[in-house]
């Protein structure tokens, strides 16, 4: 396992937002982390990238423990968050906001060619690389972001509601996306989504947050198939 988290609490102030949370997820799999709003997925994202600090439980990523280290010594371990519509800088171009996810490793060579890989993924950002980001559509912001994300060479990949507020058909295209690059770079991926459906048909995993504590675990298709997960977070 590439990332085992046992017994997770956290607390924002008096409230619990996480209450003894485990999970384990293999190298190279895409787990869809689903429930209604307050559930606590954000809290568990950024708490994994060092956002936040738990109050109690261990965090192993690749068998080392992470919890509570900076969030910029997690990117060096190859760690990559991006968080709900707050990863782009409005102000900079394509190219600088790609620049950025690679700032720390100052290699320019290096730096080229992931912006050719990430060129490569999204043609469109290829097309619009002198453009500021403010000029972007929804769906290419999302794109910029998960592209700045990959700069950083990631191992693992923290994705908060890529789709949300985006078209449905931009939706396909990104969830598609983040399938197939969890296949190519051999990713492990944490997908946070209120889109569950979605999120679990591309997952290999899917976990269940309620109030913080985890209700479900299993493979993605056994919780689509699954008659009470279906009625209370996939609405039908």
């Amino acid at each position: 396992m590439s990332l085992n988290v046992s017994n997770l609490t956290v607390h924002h102030g008096a409230i619990c937002a996480l209450s003894q949370v485990s999970i384990a997820v293999p190298t190279g799999k895409l787990a869809a982390i689903i429930g209604a709003n307050g559930a606590g997925k954000t809290t568990l994202l950024r708490t994994l990238s060092g956002l936040k600090t738990p109050t109690n439980g261990s965090i192993m990523w690749k068998g080392e423990k992470i919890a509570g280290i900076k969030p910029e010594a997690l990117v060096r371990r190859g760690i990559s968050h991006v968080s709900e519509g707050k990863s782009v800088i409005p102000e900079l171009t394509v190219r600088e906001n790609l620049e950025l996810g690679a700032i720390w490793r100052r290699n320019a060579k290096e730096s080229k060619e992931s912006i050719d890989q990430v060129v490569s993924i999204f043609p469109r950002l290829g097309e619009r690389l002198q453009q500021r980001a403010d000029t972007l559509s929804g769906g290419e912001r999302q794109m910029l972001a998960i592209g700045r994300a990959i700069m950083a060479k990631p191992q693992l990949l923290l994705l908060d509601e890529p789709s949300l507020g985006l078209a449905p058909l931009v939706v396909e295209q990104i969830f598609q996306t983040i399938r197939d690059l969890t296949t190519s770079m051999n990713l492990t991926v944490l997908l946070v989504e209120q889109n569950a459906m979605g999120a679990l048909k591309i997952a290999d995993l899917g976990i269940v947050l309620n109030l913080g504590k985890v209700v479900a675990m299993n493979h993605a298709q056994v919780l689509i198939d699954d008659p009470a997960v279906r009625a209370a977070y996939l609405g039908y």
